[in-house]
């Protein structure tokens, strides 16, 4: 594995991670601290949904987040640290 490619992985690693840092900040913190008064004018399912971000959103877009940065990070990893040779997926030394 070169310097490049070394570099590229982990520019583009601590992209996807501060952009998904930054997303859950604002979820949690946003919507759920600074926010919930708006947000409690909205209703949905007879819940405030400001209320709702506090307790529950927050958990659910970490959830969605851990998913997303894994399906991201496979993808990552392959197309820098890993070669393709015909249908087989090998490591690049």
């Amino acid at each position: 594995m070169t310097s490049d490619h070394k570099d590229a992985y982990w520019k583009a690693n601590l992209r996807l991670l501060s952009g998904c840092l930054v997303v859950w900040f604002v979820v949690s913190f946003g919507f759920g601290i600074l926010l919930v008064e708006p947000l409690n004018m909205i209703k949905i399912g007879g819940y405030k949904l400001g209320s709702w971000f506090a307790q529950q959103g927050s958990i659910y877009i970490f959830v969605v987040l851990v998913f997303f940065m894994l399906g991201v990070w496979i993808k990552l990893i392959i197309s820098t640290v890993c070669m393709k040779r015909g249908s087989d997926i090998v490591w690049m030394n």
